[in-house]
C-alpha cells in the first residue's frame, strides 16, 4: 500500500420538526446546530458522475453552473465525494490494490494535489472553499467514518493528545466495501481528540458541509456522538450528513439530535424499481422531518450521469420524463435534501426547469405536516400544509406496474439466495420440453432491491443429442433490470462475473427485478446454469437477497392502463369548496372545484398542486 504524506503548515493546523402529535412538537433551540440548516440542504455532489475520481477542474465547472443558474433558487452546496485524498483512484470500483493516499503528520487525509492542484503546499481545501464562497456558495466534503488504516500502521500522533492512531482503533466494524479505515473506539484516550482534530482542520479550510459515510447502516452511535461533539467544538457551522443505507428507525430520535440529515436508503440510482420503493420509505420516515433535521432520500440521479462513476457508464438518466416529475414531486413534498448528481454543465432546459421551479421549491422549503394521505393499488396521495396561507399541497402519483405472475406458475424456483447461502448460488437444471420461449426472472426476495446483483452463470440449452447453445452468446429478445442494464459476460456493475470468489467468463449479469426473454430453438429441451449473488452485492453489509425463477410462458399479468384517475375529496384535505387548484408544474389554475378532485395521472407520473379554499372543513 503506497502512502504519500503531506505536512500541513502550523497555520493550517491551528487555523416543522417531525409531523408528530402536537404535544411532541418542538422548535430547535436558537443556539442549536439545527439552526444551521432550517430548510433541507440543496446542492451538487460529485458521486453520481465521477465516483472517487473527480478533479478540481470538474468541481469548479459544476460550481460555476450552480452559481449562475441555480443559486438564486436556493441551491448552494458543492460537495466533493469519496476518496479525494487518493491520487490514483479508478472508476467502476475503488483502487484498493495500490492506493496513493495523502495524509498529514497527524494521520488526517488531505487532498491529492494531482487532482486538486490548489491544495499543494499544505493549503488543503481552503483555496477551493474560498472559490465557492466568492460565488455565494458553500463547500462540502465526504469522509469515511473512522481512522485511516495507514495512520494506524504508521502509529501517527493525534493532535491534542499523547495517543497515536494505533491507540484508538479497532478492526471490528470495518466497512466491508472499502478498507481504508478502522473503527474509532469511543472512550479510549485520544478518540475524541482525533475527531476534534479532523473538524478543526476542516474548519480551517472553510468547509460548510460534511457527509460521513459508513455511519448509518449499521448505525455507529458512539462515533455519531464523537463527530457531533467535534463539530460543536470546531468553531464553524458545519452541516452534518450521515450515510449510507437506511438508518434504523429505532435510532430516529438519536440521529435527529445529532445530525442535520441522514440517509433512509442505500445508494439510489436511475432505477424505477428503486424510486417506487421510496414511497414506503418516505412514508415510514415522514414523522421525523425537520426543522434542521431531515430524512435523506439520497441524491437526484438526473441529467448526465456515470462519466467516471463507481457504477454505470456515461449516460443520460434512465428515468423517463414522467418518472423525473415523480422523483422531484416526492422529494419536494417529503422535504428530502436535494443533492443533484448529474453533470450540471451538461444539463438541458428540461432538467434545469425541474430543479428551479419556484412553486415546487416552495413546497420543499416551507411546507409542514408532510404525510402520505393514502396508497390504494399503487395510486398514491401525499399532502402538506402551507403554514403561511393555510393552503394545502397535494401530490398525486401513479406507481402502477405490470405485475409478475406468482412463483407457483414458474417452471423452476430457487430458494432465497443471500450472502450467507453456501456457495452464494444454486444449480439450475430445468426440463423445458415443448417451450418456445424462455424467461429468466430475478426477484428481490420480498425486501427491496438494494445490492441485488444477480448472475446467470454458464447458462446452456441442450437438445439431448449432444448439441448445446450458450445463452450468453446469443441475443435475447427483451431484457430488463431493476438497476443498470443486463449484460452478457459481465456483471451488471461492469466487473467480471464473480460468485463466492470464483470468476466466470460466460454468463449474464443483471439486477433484480429482472426478466430476460429468449426464443428457444426447436428441439432444445433442457436448461442448465448456476444462479448466484454477484460479488458486488455479496461484499456489502446490506441488501443482496435474491430469488431466481424460470418461466416457459409470459411471466407478466396484463398491463395496467396508461393513466389512472387518482381521487381525493376536499374533506380529506380539511377543506370545503369551492376551491382553486393550481398545478405547480404547469402553472395552470382551475377554479370552482367542489367535493372531489380526481385528475388522471400517467403511469409512473405525478401531479403536484396547491389547493386554496375560502373555508376549511369543520372538524
Amino acid at each position: 500500500m503506497r502512502v504519500c504524506t503531506r505536512l500541513l503548515t502550523a497555520a493550517t493546523i491551528l487555523a416543522g420538526v417531525a409531523e408528530l402529535p402536537a404535544a411532541a412538537q418542538q422548535k430547535a433551540p436558537a443556539t442549536d446546530f439545527h439552526q444551521w440548516a432550517l430548510t433541507p440542504p440543496m446542492g451538487w455532489n460529485s458521486w453520481d458522475c465521477y465516483g472517487p475520481t473527480v478533479t478540481e477542474t470538474e468541481v469548479k465547472a459544476n460550481a460555476d453552473y450552480l452559481a449562475k443558474y441555480m443559486r438564486k433558487s436556493g441551491w448552494e452546496y458543492v460537495v466533493v465525494d469519496i476518496r479525494w485524498y487518493v491520487g490514483n483512484d479508478t472508476a467502476h470500483g475503488y483502487n484498493e490494490k495500490d492506493p496513493a493516499f495523502h495524509l498529514d503528520a497527524y494521520g488526517r487525509f488531505v487532498p491529492a494535489p494531482n487532482r486538486f492542484p490548489s491544495a499543494a503546499g499544505g493549503q488543503g481545501f481552503k483555496p477551493l472553499a474560498d472559490y465557492m464562497h466568492a460565488r455565494g456558495l458553500k463547500f462540502g466534503i465526504h469522509i469515511m467514518r473512522g481512522v485511516p488504516v495507514a495512520a494506524v500502521q504508521r502509529q501517527l500522533p493525534i493532535l491534542g493528545s499523547k495517543a497515536t492512531a494505533a491507540d484508538i482503533y479497532s478492526p471490528e466494524g470495518q466497512a466491508s466495501w472499502l478498507h481504508d479505515m478502522y473503527t474509532v473506539v469511543a472512550g479510549r484516550p485520544g478518540a475524541q481528540e482525533y475527531y476534534n482534530s479532523l473538524f478543526q482542520l476542516y474548519a480551517s479550510w472553510g468547509v460548510d458541509f460534511v457527509k460521513v459515510d459508513d455511519l448509518s447502516s449499521p448505525y455507529h452511535k458512539p462515533e455519531v456522538e464523537l463527530i457531533r461533539r467535534a463539530i460543536d467544538r470546531c468553531g464553524r457551522k458545519i452541516v452534518l450528513s450521515t450515510s449510507p443505507g437506511e438508518t434504523p428507525i429505532a435510532e430516529a430520535r438519536h440521529v435527529q439530535a445529532h445530525a442535520n440529515m441522514w440517509r433512509t436508503v442505500g445508494d439510489f440510482w436511475d432505477s424505477w424499481d428503486q424510486l417506487k420503493e421510496h414511497f414506503e420509505v418516505c412514508n415510514r420516515w415522514a414523522p421525523y422531518i425537520g426543522p434542521g433535521a431531515f430524512p435523506d432520500a439520497d441524491m437526484l440521479p438526473l441529467g448526465r450521469l456515470g462519466i467516471r462513476a463507481e457504477r454505470g457508464d456515461d449516460r443520460l438518466t434512465r428515468f423517463t420524463p414522467d418518472e423525473q416529475y415523480t422523483l422531484m414531486s416526492l422529494w419536494s413534498i417529503f422535504r428530502s435534501p436535494l443533492m443533484f448528481g448529474g453533470d450540471l454543465p451538461s444539463n438541458d432546459a428540461f432538467t434545469l426547469s425541474l430543479l428551479t421551479n419556484p412553486a415546487v421549491l416552495a413546497v420543499h422549503r416551507h411546507s409542514t405536516r408532510n404525510r402520505q394521505l393514502f396508497r390504494q393499488n399503487d395510486l398514491i396521495a401525499w399532502t402538506a400544509d402551507d403554514p403561511t396561507t393555510g393552503d394545502k399541497f397535494l401530490a398525486l402519483f401513479n406507481a402502477q406496474d405490470q405485475e409478475l405472475l406468482p412463483a407457483s406458475e414458474a417452471a423452476w424456483v430457487s430458494p432465497i439466495i443471500t450472502r450467507q447461502t453456501p456457495g452464494q448460488g444454486q444449480a439450475v437444471d430445468v426440463d423445458i420440453t415443448g417451450a418456445t420461449k424462455l424467461y429468466l426472472n430475478v426477484r428481490d426476495a420480498g425486501d427491496d432491491i438494494a445490492w441485488d446483483h444477480a448472475d446467470w452463470l454458464n447458462p446452456v440449452l441442450s437438445n439431448g443429442a449432444g448439441k448445446t447453445i450458450g445463452l450468453s452468446s446469443v441475443p435475447w429478445l427483451k431484457a430488463s433490470a431493476g438497476w443498470g442494464q443486463v449484460t452478457a459476460n459481465k456483471s451488471v456493475s461492469g466487473a467480471d462475473l464473480q460468485v463466492a470468489g470464483q470468476k466466470y467468463a460466460q454468463g449474464i449479469g443483471t439486477h433484480s427485478n429482472s426478466v430476460i426473454e429468449y426464443e428457444v430453438p426447436l428441439g432444445f429441451t433442457r436448461l442448465q446454469a448456476t444462479a448466484g449473488l454477484d460479488q458486488a452485492g455479496a461484499a456489502q453489509n446490506t441488501g443482496g437477497t435474491l430469488q431466481f425463477l424460470i418461466f416457459t410462458k409470459n411471466p407478466y399479468r396484463p398491463a395496467p392502463a396508461d393513466s389512472a384517475k387518482v381521487s381525493v375529496t376536499l374533506a380529506e384535505l380539511g377543506l370545503q369548496g369551492p376551491c382553486t387548484v393550481q398545478n405547480l408544474w404547469t402553472g395552470k389554475t382551475t377554479s370552482g372545484v367542489t367535493g372531489r378532485f380526481a385528475p388522471f395521472v400517467r403511469r409512473h407520473g405525478a401531479r403536484l398542486y396547491r389547493i386554496s379554499a375560502a373555508k376549511k372543513a369543520k372538524s
